[in-house]
């Protein structure tokens, strides 16, 4: 057990709470789907965003620090991440969504999001975006820390 101490990883982006639901069988998140690679919802203080829409967000609804990326990877499941760039912490200029990879306005590090690790490509960042738990039943996506 002692090879196991120090492995706990602590993201350099505070901790908020994170707590969405996204039913994909409501209107504009039918092609919100595991089918649908590449597929991504931005969840920010304006609401959800997706398909060039937005739908209000709830009283329920939280959305960590910088706001939420969900996106369906390359394995065709979901995953989370908090916005917000680990090398820079700007709660006020979150990382952009450009395709597969979310881009930090201040410093262009680039994350990899296609296979749900959200990892530094440009070697600028040393650490990953914040993830959150994305579970799928079927239809409801539940996205919380």
């Amino acid at each position: 057990m002692a090879g196991c101490e120090g492995t706990t990883y602590r993201s350099s982006v505070p901790s908020r709470p994170v707590q969405l639901t996204v039913d994909t069988r409501a209107g504009i998140y039918v092609h919100f789907v595991p089918a649908n690679v590449g597929a991504c919802l931005i969840v920010d203080a304006e609401g959800y965003h997706f398909n060039k829409q937005t739908l209000q967000l709830t009283s329920t609804d939280y959305y960590g620090y910088a706001g939420v990326v969900a996106y369906v990877d390359f394995n065709n499941q979901y995953s989370a991440f908090d916005l917000c760039c680990p090398k820079c912490i700007s709660k006020l200029h979150p990382c952009e969504v450009d395709g597969c990879y979310a881009v930090c306005p201040l410093c262009g590090e680039q994350y990899d999001l296609s296979f749900g690790y959200a990892t530094p490509v440009n070697g600028i960042s040393r650490e990953a975006l914040r993830k959150y738990r994305a579970d799928y039943n079927g239809a409801i996506l539940h996205i919380h820390d």
